[in-house]
């Protein structure tokens, strides 16, 4: 088994924040760390504070050395693909190369209202997230970009300089819809990210993946199948990890610890040790 951090960019500090992903950096057994890409925050009072994705991601890129870096995932209504491609290509040379560029339709209506971002209704939405993936692969990988999508268009478009990650930054899609997300998955992912409840309900969906595979001819052991525990704080550590076991056993290749809110760097250590048996 393989395992990452995730912490929440609500109700904290950059100070904060920074210094735990600095000391993630530190312990082998994370491989990766992640955060969201969300304006508002997801719990407590929506009026507070909720640091921006992508310009502390480049930040973090800079504070730390190995850990590689992810965003959980972004929304691809809030910037235009062309944009993000050309975001993600330098973060991945600010971080040398350990991005990993995650992607979803987005949902959070709230927030869309509030800076009068067009959500779209799901079958525009998803249109439009599988037309943005395929433009923002095109950028980061071909010298001149060209794609003639209905509502995404380039024409003789740069995006230089390169990614240090060839062919590009691997692409984690996040989300469960049986039909146009883990189509996408199967067609342009590198890792796969859900939450579910319960095993059970992951290996389901594990299975949808392995037949939207099939559909389009690609091998699933090709794609990092990951899920996201939540490490509460009012409970033992030890509940956590046999919740991370239990979906080791089902399959499961990556385990995202989802760190509680303000957790000092001195959790890391711990949960390091108490992972350790599972690696």
């Amino acid at each position: 088994m393989r395992f990452a951090i995730k912490t929440r960019p609500e109700h904290t500090t950059w100070q904060q924040m920074r210094d735990v992903w600095v000391a993630a950096d530190q312990f082998e057994i994370f491989e990766s760390a992640w955060h969201w890409d969300h304006f508002y925050p997801l719990s407590g009072d929506m009026q507070g504070p909720n640091l921006e994705a992508w310009t502390t991601l480049a930040a973090l890129a800079q504070a730390t050395s190995r850990i590689r870096l992810g965003c959980q995932v972004t929304g691809m209504i809030y910037r235009h693909p062309a944009v993000l491609a050309n975001m993600a290509a330098t973060t991945d040379i600010i971080s040398n190369g350990r991005l990993e560029l995650g992607i979803g339709a987005g949902w959070n209506e709230m927030e869309t209202a509030a800076y009068g971002i067009e959500l779209y209704g799901l079958k525009e939405r998803f249109d439009r997230f599988d037309e943005g993936a395929q433009a923002m692969i095109a950028l980061l990988t071909e010298k001149v970009a060209n794609f003639d999508g209905k509502y995404i268009k380039l024409t003789e478009a740069y995006c230089n300089p390169k990614p240090v990650q060839t062919p590009h930054p691997p692409i984690t899609i996040g989300g469960k819809g049986p039909k146009r997300t883990l189509r996408a998955v199967a067609k342009w992912a590198q890792q796969w990210n859900v939450i579910v409840p319960n095993p059970q309900e992951w290996k389901a969906l594990k299975d949808v993946l392995v037949q939207r595979c099939e559909e389009v001819g690609r091998d699933v052991s090709e794609i990092t199948c990951s899920v996201n525990v939540r490490i509460d704080p009012d409970s033992p550590l030890d509940k956590a990890v046999a919740e991370a076991a239990a979906y080791g056993e089902a399959g499961v290749d990556l385990v995202i610890m989802n760190l509680p809110l303000d957790a000092p760097p001195s959790v890391l250590e711990p949960l390091a040790k108490a992972l350790a048996p599972l690696a």
